[in-house]
């Protein structure tokens, strides 16, 4: 059993070192991405126009893309190609493409339809600044296709990883980057009003949707797949699936309806809808290399191992998979703690993004921080319950959480402003993932044991001591270099950052914490160590 987990360990340290290098990239380019539309439409009345208008298509994103679609289609795809052949697999993957065109087809149009209403609803306060809704508006019509676009990316995605092939779905993504990137570019050069350079931007958003689908489907048609349309609505795996996304998606709706809330209260305050999104963006770095490596390898051998009725199996993968999650989140969450103004200031101040806007970027950061781990450990423990084919509990731990999110809000708005919206999601995503755990443990067990807490706290110790000296450090480099100029902001930014990662690494290989010994190899044996 000792063997079998420490084999495990290094199987996903090597397959999320894959996925992570290439996230790694995707998160990199995207953090470029933000630089360069902070530079040219700062955090005010352009900013947010596009930002609410690009979150309408969003939300309905994370109901038929990212959140139940992916969750639901992967773990049915591989039931079917087990029990039935490639070809059933492939028969599978093209009638949920054709469902999905045909349906978030007639969704894009009601909503370019009522784009209007739409906007007025989830941004009430743009009516207070002449011609913000209107650009709302228009910003929201050009960019609904991008939801078909990438709803087709996330079922590419899930076949390929249902394949074990994890590097082109994970590098996707920055394609997306390096598509909207080089058309700002573009933009910059033309040396257009703001108003021209947010449409032109948003029509960018499209063609780098599109990219993120494209490149997937060399790697497709590779493995024998042809797109060929299939309207079979009765099919058992569409049933399947459609059966696994219902309460999945009342789960994420409700998720929306949160986000939906605190649009309006973010819409009120002028530059906040900016300022939460640039801090968001930023956590999403972690999220995505951790979070999202972790647990697309994770899902992955979740779904196989229930298929086979691998128990104990399925057990050791997600106490693993949190294991990991936990020594590559608490670290990241304590450093945005402790460094999130130096970091703030070095990745947006220039351009039309301000100090000011460097100051409530930073808070918002933060506050969301807290609840990193909870939005990772989701990413693993949600799927779990998936492949077991129990779906309500995901749905009612994200209720819980939204209810929770949305009492923080609306009792704290008053005084908090802005920032109980941060609050609120980081202590909803924490409420979220402990819920998940606790039921896991109470129904399958198993899950606690093998010294996993033990380790957690060794690791949060480690953070600690790091995000202390990673403080101190920052304010030194403060106080000799100040903050102005590139050099300056270099220097508080990057070198308390490289300098933390590596002690806490040092403090955990000291702890005996089994994370840190099996990346330890895994890179040495990867310099060409014996």
């Amino acid at each position: 059993m000792e063997v079998k987990a420490k084999d495990e360990t290094v199987r996903l340290a090597k397959a999320a070192g894959l996925v992570s290098s290439m996230t790694l990239v995707s998160r990199l380019l995207g953090l470029v991405r933000e630089q360069v539309f902070a530079a040219l439409l700062g955090a005010g009345y352009h900013s947010d126009a596009f930002r609410i208008g690009f979150r309408i298509p969003n939300l309905l994103r994370d109901l038929f893309a990212e959140g139940a679609l992916s969750a639901a289609f992967l773990p049915t795809y591989a039931r079917t190609r087990k029990e039935g052949g490639e070809e059933a697999g492939f028969r599978l993957a093209n009638g949920v493409l054709t469902f999905l065109a045909i349906v978030l087809g007639l969704l894009v149009l009601a909503a370019i339809a009522l784009a209007w209403p739409i906007v007025a609803t989830i941004a009430p306060g743009f009516d207070d600044a002449p011609g913000k809704a209107e650009l709302t508006v228009r910003l929201t019509r050009v960019m609904m296709p991008f939801l078909p676009l990438v709803s087709f990316a996330a079922v590419a995605m899930g076949m390929l990883n249902a394949e074990g092939r994890f590097g082109i779905p994970a590098l996707s993504p920055a394609l997306f980057n390096v598509v909207t990137i080089a058309w700002a570019l573009v933009l910059w050069s033309l040396g257009l009003s703001a108003d021209q350079v947010v449409l032109g931007w948003a029509l960018g958003t499209l063609a780098g949707g599109l990219a993120q689908f494209l490149i997937q489907v060399p790697s497709l048609r590779r493995l024998g797949w042809r797109f060929r349309p299939l309207w079979a609505p009765g099919d058992p795996g569409l049933r399947q699936i459609g059966s696994l996304m219902a309460p999945a998606t009342v789960g994420l709706a409700a998720v929306q309806v949160n986000i939906f809330v605190s649009s309006i209260f973010a819409s009120r305050e002028p530059g906040a809808v900016s300022w939460l999104d640039y801090a968001f963006r930023l956590l999403y770095l972690p999220i995505g290399l951790f979070g999202v490596a972790v647990g697309t390898i994770a899902t992955a051998g979740l779904a196989r191992r229930a298929a086979e009725a691998d128990f104990e199996g399925l057990r050791r993968t997600l106490r693993q998979s949190l294991s990991m999650l936990a020594y590559l989140t608490i670290p990241a969450s304590v450093g945005l703690m402790v460094l999130g103004v130096p970091v703030v200031r070095l990745l947006y101040e220039r351009g039309r993004f301000t100090a000011a806007d460097t100051q409530q970027t930073a808070v918002a950061l933060v506050l969301y921080s807290i609840g990193l781990l909870g939005y990772t450990g989701v990413k693993v423990l949600a799927p779990a319950f998936y492949a077991l084919g129990t779906p309500r509990v995901p749905l009612a731990a994200s209720a819980l959480a939204v209810v929770t999110n949305l009492a923080v809000i609306f009792l704290g708005h008053g005084a908090l402003g802005f920032r109980a919206i941060a609050l609120g999601t980081a202590l909803g995503s924490l409420l979220n993932a402990g819920c998940l755990l606790v039921v896991f443990q109470r129904r399958v067990g198993g899950l606690l044991g093998q010294g996993l807490l033990r380790g957690i706290a060794r690791m949060a110790l480690a953070a600690a001591v790091m995000g202390g000296l990673a403080w101190l450090a920052a304010a030194a480099l403060e106080r000799a270099l100040g903050t102005a100029g590139l050099v300056a902001q270099l220097a508080t930014g990057l070198v308390p950052v490289a300098a933390g990662a590596a002690l806490y690494f040092a403090l955990t290989h000291l702890l005996r914490v089994g994370e840190a010994h099996a990346l330890g190899s895994l890179v040495f044996r990867r310099a060409g160590g014996r």
